[in-house]
């Protein structure tokens, strides 16, 4: 495939109007070539400003041999069923995450997606900003001596009762939204072998779901993860990897703007030490990740095996919390 990508959105979710249709019209390798909806005019209205077409409903866009490759902002309830449907219409996949509210759902597409020669591609956004990786070379190079212990927090404020956070038959609640975050950010910085010891969850008066959440995971080699999340605290996103001679703590972990330059803190026996780097688009990097995993017809291992591993954990935690 040397032509351009044409993308269509199954969906007109705010993630997909603020954020990544303008990073795929930004994209070199990509065209945004329609946006269904089961409201027309809303579909119109956001495929306009693209120059995309507005397709009444998503069964129509699936059926478009035009289009190469879908994204998928649905809620999470219906992941699973429409990702299913566009690699069954021989369609390359970016959905949003979690891919599906089940391991085995999840593992089932990956391997559809394999018997199709297409990509599917998970959403996770923050794993592709370089902050990530300085403070992984950091860790690397001994910068916190030997390392003992990881926390992550990932909370954003109560937002309307009507929003599909909130709704239990569309999959919302805080462990799926703002869960996802600290537990894929403990996989990337600890590795994959990391096993859950407990987790807690509530839901606060007037929430129908979860709205907050603890997880405490350990590796093999003891190395502890306590992780939380919710959606009814003030906004909170950042991690701290702690060991046994300093502390490195990293603000905006997870949703940083394009044109933030992140600051890296390493607190050891010499006193504060700050490391400013340069600004990063993360939803950029996103999309340029997901147009050259199209171009090879396959999602690279480690982010699909990152994917399944990151499915059974939360597997693990819903179990524990909902009983």
């Amino acid at each position: 495939m040397t032509e351009e990508i044409a993308i269509g959105v199954l969906g007109c979710a705010d993630i997909a109007r603020r954020r990544m249709l303008p990073a795929f019209a930004a994209c070199p390798d990509l065209r945004v070539a329609a946006v269904a909806g089961r409201d027309p005019a809303r579909a119109e209205e956001t495929a306009a400003p693209y120059g995309a077409r507005a397709v009444a409903g998503y069964e129509a866009l699936l059926a478009d041999a035009r289009i190469d490759a879908v994204y998928v902002p649905l809620p999470l309830a219906l992941h699973e069923r429409w990702v299913r449907a566009a690699l069954d219409a021989g369609k390359h996949v970016l959905a949003e995450k979690p891919l599906t509210s089940r391991a085995r759902g999840t593992v089932e597409l990956f391997r559809l997606a394999e018997r199709r020669g297409l990509a599917l591609v998970e959403n996770v956004m923050f794993v592709h900003h370089s902050q990530h990786a300085e403070v992984r070379r950091l860790v690397g190079d001994g910068a916190i001596g030997e390392l003992r212990g990881f926390r992550a927090e990932f909370t954003v404020p109560r937002r309307r009762p009507d929003d599909i956070r909130y709704s239990p038959e569309l999959g919302g609640g805080a462990l799926w939204d703002t869960g996802v975050y600290p537990l894929r950010a403990a996989l990337h910085l600890l590795g994959p072998e990391l096993e859950v010891v407990g987790a807690a969850g509530a839901a606060a008066p007037g929430i129908p779901v979860d709205s907050s959440g603890a997880v405490l995971l350990r590796t093999e080699a003891g190395v502890s993860a306590q992780l939380s999340h919710g959606l009814d605290h003030a906004y909170r996103s950042s991690y701290e990897l702690v060991g046994s001679t300093g502390r490195l703590t990293l603000d905006a972990a997870f949703t940083p703007a394009a044109d933030h330059r992140p600051v890296i803190r390493l607190h050891g026996a010499k006193g504060l030490r700050e490391f400013t780097l340069p600004a990063d688009d993360q939803v950029a990097r996103t999309v340029a990740a997901f147009t050259a995993a199209v171009r090879t017809g396959r999602a690279p291992a480690q982010a699909v095996d990152a994917s399944v591993r990151q499915a059974q954990l939360l597997d693990t935690v819903a179990g524990l919390t909902a009983a």
